[in-house]
Order: C-alpha cells, then structure tokens, then sequence
C-alpha cells in the first residue's frame, strides 16, 4: 500500500481542525506531519501527499510554509500524487480568495508531482484566485468564516475522491 502523508500546520487552529477530519476519513492509511517540524526527508518518506494551508492576508502563504518553500522546490515528486486543501474567506478576501491552495500548487507541480483532488467552484463567490485551473479549484477549498455549514461534506466528499485518485 503507498503511504500517505497530511502535511499541514499544526499551530494553525482551523487548517489543523480540517486536516484532522480528514485524517479521520483516510483512517490508518495516512499519517500526519506537523509542517513546522517537517524537512525534506519527510516528504521524501510518502507516496503521496495531502497538503494544506490558509491563504494569509492578501494572498500569502502562511509563514511555516514560507520558510519549507526553498527546501521544497528541491524535490523530485515524479510520480507521486498530491491533494491539496486550503482555506479562505471569500467575503473579506475575495480578490485572492484560496490562493494559498495555488501556490502550493504550482510548488508542488514544478517538482513533477500530479495533482489530483480538484473541486468545483460552484457554490462560492469571489473576485480572484491562484488556486483556479481553468474552471475548477486545484484542491479542497474552505471557508469556515462564511460557509461552515458545507464544511462537513465537502470533506466528506473530496476524501472520497482522493482516495480513488491515489488509489487506496
């Protein structure tokens, strides 16, 4: 079976929240990685990867990622899978709503990795955003802020997705 790896933020209370419902849906399939502790050695241990982030003020990466970037744009992902999940909030942000889920994105798809996971935009309005690939999300997006009611089953159904995509 190949591993899996949830990478995400620990200290990040609602991104961390996310990542361990999903954590709950992929079960003894997938372990989780506090990003803060994480070195390149970590991402070399998976198979796959599930990875996420908030989108900072206007559009940043938060700063435990910023830091792992350099590292990160090192590795040789061919062949190897990531899903990607963020979150944003499309009412105070909506000119770079999720775009954190993009640029991890395209880190991760310049070291050669496939992306697999995208979701629909419907059912959300903003302006703007890097995690758009033509007219779907290039990963899980969240808004907790202004849509916590949809929370739950959009997890529910992209970890069903997911696990088809890697093959678990």
């Amino acid at each position: 079976m190949k591993k899996i790896g949830i990478f995400y933020a620990a200290k990040a209370d609602k991104t961390s929240w996310v990542a361990e419902k999903i954590q709950k849906e992929f079960g003894t399939s997938a372990e989780s990685v506090a990003i803060e502790n994480a070195w390149q050695n970590d991402f070399e241990a998976y198979d796959n990867f599930i990875v996420g982030a908030s989108t900072w003020f206007d559009g940043e990466l938060p700063t435990y990622w910023d830091e792992l970037l350099p590292e990160l744009r090192t590795l040789q992902l061919k062949g190897k899978k990531v899903a990607i999940f963020g979150l944003g909030d499309q009412v105070k942000y909506p000119e770079n709503f999720a775009d954190g889920v993009g640029l991890l994105a395209e880190v991760f798809e310049n070291d050669g990795a496939t992306l697999v996971g995208f979701t629909s935009i419907d059912g959300y309005s903003f302006e703007r955003s890097r995690a758009l690939k033509g007219d779907k999300w290039c990963g899980l997006v969240i808004d907790i802020e202004n849509q916590s009611e949809m929370t739950d089953k959009r997890i529910k159904d992209w970890c069903r997705q997911v696990k088809k995509e890697f093959e678990v």
